[in-house]
């Protein structure tokens, strides 16, 4: 490996920096290459400007989704279960057999307050009619729309959707209370749970064809990562805008390994994103703020995975409620340093080996070197930052995997 970046190849030598593991990771990510651009061909303001920018745009998204549908289709149920929460959680939106819903009630996400679930009012109630609901529920404000039934979709939802499909906006349809249809029928002779989802997908889009081909995914709020919601997260992938699609996965509750594993992979893009931004960072011949800006940078990176991976004490505490175990129980399985969260001793201990010591110190001097120590400065900051990054991701991808062990949610 070279001290620095060459004119003619800049890009294949920051590569080399992390070998074969590296360079996998930045192929599955076109933006990140745009980002190796930016770092090694533009003025080092531009790069840090640019750069800081779309990680501040991916950490601070704002995420509106609303959820909609007829009285009795289980909206609010839904919208605790994709925030995490029971019923009787602080914060959970009302359940009820009735219309619980008068007006658009936003629930922010418990950890992740960017991201808001809002509990639309059932259309055809007597608030809110049809023919007017888009406008009354403020259409303008969601990125997109969850139509939910427990039964057949009725006249109401079919008009709903060809608004929505005639505003040009995301909706998703949504059979609730999946479970409820299998335990009605799971003690018939000739049962086959796959054949009867089969089923209740064909009918489903046999009632909407007026509206053409919506996408339909059969959920249950009560075991949300069972029957479809996980297709419907890959159908999210593929159409939401990145920074949105970013602010979702990390916010869904960790009930899976499926969706521990979904959140890493994010996590893992935005891994280089940020070791870029250090990156360019470095570039600038200011002593001291490069080892100052890399410190909050991991800090901040490692509060956001600890959160997203529910390892904080609010998240056990609502997982250890919904498995009947002692939260203490989950809390033993957290054996990294992060056991007791991300404080400043933890962070002493992630940067205390010598190594990581020498490699900070040299590139704090080298950031505030004449012009030509720049770049290595940068390169160098890519290389620390995402080493470090990694290190704190995989041991608490460690404990998170542990827990969910633990807790019997595989």
């Amino acid at each position: 490996m070279s001290g620095g970046l060459s004119v003619e190849e800049p890009e294949t030598e920051i590569l080399e920096i992390y070998g074969d593991g590296g360079a996998e990771g930045l192929s599955d990510a076109k933006e990140t290459q745009t980002f190796v651009k930016e770092f090694t061909k533009s003025p080092s303001d531009v790069a840090v400007k640019k750069i800081k920018e779309h990680i501040e745009t991916l950490g601070h998204v704002t995420l509106n989704i609303g959820v909609t549908g007829n009285t009795g289709a289980g909206k609010s149920s839904f919208v605790n279960a994709i925030r995490g929460l029971s019923a009787d959680d602080e914060g959970a939106a009302e359940t009820g057999v009735t219309e619980t819903t008068q007006t658009p009630t936003p629930y922010p996400h418990p950890t992740m307050p960017n991201v808001i679930i809002w509990d639309l009012p059932g259309i055809g109630s007597p608030k809110f009619k049809a023919n007017t609901y888009l406008s009354d529920v403020h259409f303008e404000r969601y990125d997109f729309f969850i139509i939910l039934s427990s039964e057949r979709f009725k006249e109401n939802d079919i008009s709903l959707a060809k608004a929505i499909m005639k505003k040009k906006r995301l909706f998703y349809v949504i059979r609730s209370k999946i479970d409820n249809d299998i335990n009605a029928e799971k003690k018939k002779r000739d049962f086959n749970k796959e054949t009867m989802l089969s089923k209740i997908r064909e009918d489903l889009k046999r009632n909407l064809k007026s509206v053409g081909d919506p996408k339909v995914f059969l959920i249950s709020s009560f075991n949300i990562n069972d029957y479809d919601f996980n297709k419907f997260l890959d159908t999210l992938e593929k159409e939401l805008p990145e920074t949105k699609m970013h602010a979702l996965v990390l916010s869904i509750p960790v009930y899976s390994l499926e969706a521990l594993q979904r959140k890493k992979k994010h996590l893992q893009k935005m891994i280089w994103l940020t070791a870029f931004g250090s990156g360019a960072i470095a570039t600038v011949p200011v002593p001291g703020l490069t080892l100052a800006c890399d410190y909050g940078i991991i800090m901040s990176f490692l509060e956001r995975v600890f959160k997203s991976f529910g390892l904080d004490d609010s998240s056990l505490q609502r997982l250890a409620a919904r498995v009947q175990l002692d939260v203490m129980a989950l809390k033993a399985e957290i054996t990294s340093r992060f056991r007791g969260g991300v404080t400043h001793e933890t962070m002493k201990s992630l940067l205390a080996t010598p190594s990581m010591a020498s490699l900070m110190t040299l590139k704090g001097l080298m950031s505030g070197a004449v012009p030509l120590g720049q770049l290595p400065a940068g390169a160098m900051s890519v290389g620390i930052l995402h080493y470090l990054l990694n290190k704190g991701l995989k041991e608490m991808e460690k404990d998170a995997k542990s827990v969910l062990e633990k807790a019997q949610l595989h």
